[in-house]
């Protein structure tokens, strides 16, 4: 039960959601996340470890920058809850402008990108 506790207080935030809602795309750099977003890289590393403590985000490191990918659902509860975020969030509005930043964003990113 506290698990479970923990991992839905990850998605009391809307940022998270958000975050949520970009990494249904796939893997995605911090630098891409900080561009989908509109977030200093502070507020989006701040929101992902608390993602990666509930459970809900992995990631791993390359060079500067770290990596996120969604985690696979621990069980059954947390398989469900991500099934109604990946077909109820591209409905939100915010997330759907996100979604267009990050599109733009990933369209002229070059090798240089996440590399500074």
């Amino acid at each position: 039960m506290e698990q479970l506790a923990l991992r839905l207080k990850g998605l009391c935030d809307p940022t998270r959601l958000r975050v949520i809602r970009l990494l249904d795309h796939g893997e995605l750099c911090v630098c891409d996340l900080m561009a989908g977003l509109d977030l200093p890289q502070s507020t989006v590393s701040r929101h992902m470890s608390f993602l990666r403590n509930a459970g809900w985000v992995d990631g791993r490191r390359k060079g500067k920058w770290v990596y996120y990918t969604l985690a696979a659902p621990a069980d059954a509860i947390q398989s469900e809850v991500l099934e109604i975020l990946r077909l109820r969030l591209p409905d939100v509005e915010q997330a759907r402008q996100d979604h267009e930043r990050l599109m733009t964003h990933l369209a002229n990113k070059t090798e240089e990108t996440c590399s500074t």
